[in-house]
C-alpha cells in the first residue's frame, strides 16, 4: 500500500497578508513579504556603513524566521566578502596594507571584511581558499589556519593526524614544561616548572611566531630514531640518552611556595614566628627546627626534607586556662609551625617576609628541586604520541649513524601506523632539513611546507631523501640490517613527574570514623585495593591474601559479642569489667574478629532504630 505524504500546515499569515516573521534578539518585531529579499537589504546597507558592523542577519527558510542578532556574549569572527564569484580584497588593497596606507578598520568599513555570528554562518557558503571559489560562495577565509584554535594553531601539521591525537596534543600542549613568565624569579606561585634551556621548535607554524611563543618556548628539539631498543620501549615507552640528560636536556626546576601568617585572636591574643620552646604543646623533635634563624624563619638556600620546619609559630591554647599534672592553673603555647609535607624535599630558594591583607605579617617561603629525567617521566611530541622514559642509556651504548650522530630518544615504530600521526613522521624530516639548511620549517596547518620540499633538500644535502640511514650498533659497532628512520622533532616535557607522584606506605595514619587508612598521598594514605583488584585475586583464589589486604592491612578489630542475644559487648576501662548491655552479667562473651567497619555499620543500623544480631557458632 501506497503511503500518502502528509501535507505541510500552511504558514500562518497576519492581518495584511505577509508571512515572514522577523525576531530582533529573540522578539518578534514584525512581519515581511520576502525574506531573501530583506535578507539582501540588510546586508548591503551593513556592508555601505548605514546600519553597525556588530548587527548579524540569518534567513531560516526552513520555519520562515528573519532573525537579526545584536546582543552581546556572541563569538564573531571575520571573513572575506565574495561577490560574483570574486573576493573584494583586491591585490591593491594587500599592497596597501603592506606599506601601512590601508588599515584593518578601512577594509571592515569598505565591507570588504566582514564578521558573522555562528547564526548568520548558517546562511553562508564558505570557501577555504581563492581557488575553492564557486558561483554561489558567499565568504572566503582570510588564512585557512583561522579556523582552529589559540592552542591547535600552533601544533605542526594538523591536516596529516587523526582528530583524537590532535585533541591530546591540545590537551599535552597546555601541560608542558617551558618559561611560563619571564619574571618567575620574582613571584611566588603555588606551583611552578621551569626548563633550562627551551628551544624554539625548528619547525613551527605562522600562529606560533604571530603569538611570539617563542619567548615562552616549552620544549626542545630531539634527535629521535624510530625503532625497537632491547624491549625498554615496548608499547608507549621511549629510551633516552642518559649523556644527553647529564648535559642538560629535559631539565626542570620544580618551585612550591608556602605561606603562613600571624593570625589574631579573639581577647588580644595571636600567633607568635619564633623556635618553639621544648615547654609547648606539640612540640616536634629538635631535628626538625635545625635551619631556623633566631626570628623562627628559615635561611635561604638550607637543604629541608620532610617534615622540616620552614617557619616556627606558636598559638595561644584553645582554652585560656589549662590545669597541669600537679593541679597548678598554666597557659601552655601550641606548636603550629608551617612544615614541609611528608615526600618532599629541596632547597629553600627565597624567603619573602611581608603583611597580608589583614595587616597581619605574613611569610613566604620558596623550595625549589631540580626535576632530572627519570624513568617514568613523561615526554610527548606535538602530535599526541607520549610515553614514559622506560630506560635511560650511555651514550656509548646507543646505537649512532655514519657521521657519528646518536639520538637524544628512540621511539617504537609500533606507535606510528595505527594512531596515524603522519604529522609526526613530517616534522621529523622538516627538522633533519632545518638542521642543515638553516631555515624554520613551515608547518602551518594546509598550507605548510610538503614532503616533496624536504624530500629535495635531503636529496641536494646527500642525504636519504625518506630520512632513513643505517645505524651502527653501539655495543658490537656492526651496522644494524635495517634502514632506521632518524630525524628532529621538538618534544615537551609533561609536568606528570614521578617524583611528584611516587608513594608507598607501610603503616600511617587511620581516618578517626573507620579506622582505615587515610586516603591520597599528601595524607599519607594507603594504596586502594579497588573491587577490581579484589576480583582478581578471587579469580586466583588467594584468600588469605585477599583477607590481608581487605581485612588485616585495613581495619581488622576484636569485639566482644554476646553468645545470648547476638549483641556487641561494652568494656568498661574504668571499672575493669566487661558485660552485655542487653543481658547485664548473665551474658556469655566471645572474641570475634571483624572489620571495623562492618562495627560501624551495625552501630548506624541500631540509630535508625533496628537491632542487628550476630548468630555465633563454632568454627569449623
Amino acid at each position: 500500500m501506497a503511503l500518502k505524504r502528509k501535507r505541510r500546515p500552511p504558514v500562518p499569515k497576519n492581518e495584511e497578508g505577509k508571512k515572514i516573521s522577523v525576531l530582533l534578539n529573540g522578539r518578534l518585531v514584525g512581519w515581511v513579504q520576502d525574506g531573501e529579499q530583506a535578507l539582501g537589504n540588510l546586508r548591503a546597507q551593513r556592508r555601505a556603513g548605514q546600519l553597525p558592523m556588530g548587527v548579524n542577519f540569518y534567513f531560516n527558510r526552513k520555519s520562515h524566521d528573519l532573525v537579526i542578532n545584536s546582543d552581546s556574549g556572541r563569538a564573531r569572527r571575520p571573513y572575506l566578502v565574495v561577490e560574483n564569484g570574486q573576493s573584494l580584497l583586491t591585490d591593491e588593497m594587500i599592497e596597501q596594507l603592506k606599506s601601512g596606507q590601508m588599515s584593518w578598520g578601512k577594509l571592515v568599513s569598505l565591507g570588504v571584511i566582514e564578521y558573522l555570528d555562528a547564526e548568520e554562518e548558517e546562511g553562508t557558503l564558505i570557501a577555504l581558499r581563492k581557488e575553492d571559489i564557486t558561483p554561489k560562495t558567499t565568504h572566503l577565509e582570510i588564512d585557512p589556519v583561522t579556523i582552529t584554535g589559540v592552542t591547535v594553531s600552533v601544533l605542526p601539521y594538523v591536516e596529516y593526524n587523526s582528530s583524537p591525537r590532535i585533541t591530546m596534543a591540545c590537551a599535552m600542549a597546555k601541560q608542558s614544561l617551558g618559561t611560563y613568565t619571564l619574571n618567575f624569579n620574582q613571584r611566588t606561585d603555588s606551583r611552578a616548572h621551569v626548563m633550562y634551556y627551551p628551544q624554539q621548535p625548528l619547525v613551527q607554524t605562522r600562529p606560533y611566531k604571530i603569538l611570539k611563543f617563542q619567548e615562552h618556548a616549552a620544549g626542545q628539539n630531539f634527535v629521535v630514531a624510530v625503532t625497537s631498543m632491547l624491549g625498554y620501549n615496548s608499547s608507549d615507552a621511549v629510551v633516552m640518552n642518559r649523556s644527553a640528560i647529564d648535559r642538560g636536556l629535559g631539565r626542570t626546576v620544580f618551585y612550591k611556595s608556602h605561606e603562613t601568617e600571624e593570625r589574631r585572636y579573639p581577647g588580644g591574643q595571636h600567633d607568635k614566628f619564633e623556635i618553639p620552646p621544648v615547654t609547648c604543646q606539640g612540640y616536634r623533635e629538635e631535628k626538625a627546627y635545625r635551619f631556623l634563624s633566631d626570628d623562627g624563619i628559615v635561611l635561604p638556600e638550607s637543604e629541608v626534607h620532610s617534615k622540616d620546619v620552614l617557619v616556627g609559630k606558636t598559638s595561644p591554647p584553645r582554652f585560656l586556662e589549662e590545669i597541669s599534672v600537679f593541679g597548678m592553673v598554666e597557659e601552655k603555647k601550641r606548636e603550629n609551625s608551617l612544615a614541609i609535607k611528608s615526600g618532599e624535599e629541596g632547597l629553600v630558594d627565597s624567603v619573602c617576609v611581608t603583611d597580608s591583607l589583614a595587616g597581619n605579617r605574613l611569610v613566604k617561603a620558596r623550595v625549589r628541586s631540580n626535576k632530572i629525567p627519570e624513568q617514568g617521566d613523561k615526554f610527548a611530541s606535538r602530535h599526541g604520541q607520549k610515553g614514559v622514559i622506560g630506560l635511560r642509556l650511555a651514550q656509548e651504548d646507543m646505537p649512532f649513524t655514519k657521521d657519528g650522530i646518536v639520538p637524544d630518544l628512540i621511539i617504537n615504530p609500533h606507535a606510528i601506523p595505527s594512531r596515524m600521526t603522519a604529522g609526526h613522521l613530517l616534522e621529523m624530516l622538516g627538522g633533519k632539513a632545518a638542521c642543515f639548511s638553516g631555515e624554520f620549517g613551515d608547518a602551518t596547518a594546509f598550507l605548510g611546507d610538503k614532503e616533496d620540499k624536504y624530500r629535495a633538500q635531503m636529496k641536494a644535502l646527500g642525504f636519504d631523501e625518506y630520512g632513513e640511514e643505517v645505524l651502527y650498533d653501539g655495543k658490537s659497532g656492526q651496522a644494524i640490517k635495517a634502514k632506521i628512520y632518524i630525524g628532529v622533532i621538538y618534544y615537551q616535557k609533561l609536568h606528570h613527574l614521578v617524583s611528584n607522584k611516587m608513594h608507598v606506605r607501610s603503616r600511617g595514619p587511620v581516618q578517626l570514623l573507620t579506622h582505615q587508612p587515610t586516603e591520597g598521598r599528601a595524607r599519607e594514605g594507603g594504596l586502594r585495593f579497588g573491587e577490581m583488584e579484589r576480583d582478581c585475586l578471587i579469580g586466583y583464589g588467594a584468600s588469605m591474601l585477599i583477607r590481608e589486604r581487605l581485612l588485616e592491612e585495613s581495619d581488622l578489630t576484636h569485639e566482644l559479642v554476646c553468645s545470648k542475644c547476638g549483641s556487641i559487648a561494652v568494656k568498661d576501662h574504668v571499672k575493669n569489667q566487661q558485660y552485655c548491655p542487653l543481658c547485664d552479667t548473665n551474658s556469655e562473651l566471645h572474641l570475634v574478629e571483624m572489620s571495623y567497619a562492618f562495627k560501624l555499620l551495625l552501630d548506624e543500623i541500631k540509630a535508625i532504630g533496628i537491632f542487628p544480631r550476630l548468630m555465633m557458632r563454632d568454627k569449623a
